[in-house]
C-alpha cells in the first residue's frame, strides 16, 4: 500500500491497527458489488467484521482525481476485522468475491 512506509515510521512495529485495505480486480462497480455481496461483513462502526468500498461511499463526493490524490482507487476495499470466527469471515469473502470477473 502507498502508505505502508509511513505506517512503519509512525506506528508500533507490526501493529498497524485493525483496518486493512486491498484492491479488487475491476472497477468501482465491481468493488461496490463485492461490498454488497458480503453477509457477515457489513460496514464500519461495530465489533462485527466491517467493510466499505470508499470510492462509492465515503469518498463519493470527490472527483476521480481527488479520490486518487487521497489514496482511494476504484478497486480499494477497507476491512475492519471483528470478533466472528475467522473461518466464517473467510467463507463470506470467498462467496462475495465470486462477483469479480
Amino acid at each position: 500500500h502507498v502508505s505502508h512506509e509511513l505506517a512503519k515510521k509512525l506506528l508500533r512495529p507490526d501493529a498497524f491497527g485493525c483496518v486493512l485495505s486491498f484492491g479488487i480486480k475491476g472497477d468501482a462497480d465491481v468493488g461496490s458489488s463485492v461490498a454488497d455481496s458480503l453477509k457477515l461483513a457489513t460496514n464500519f462502526g461495530d465489533t462485527k467484521t466491517l467493510v466499505i468500498h470508499p470510492a462509492t461511499t465515503t469518498h463519493l463526493q470527490l472527483s476521480a482525481e481527488e479520490q486518487l490524490a487521497s489514496g482511494v482507487t476504484p478497486d480499494l476495499m477497507w476491512v475492519s476485522v471483528g470478533i466472528k470466527n475467522i473461518k466464517d469471515i473467510i467463507a463470506d469473502f470467498e462467496e462475495a468475491l465470486k462477483v469479480v470477473p
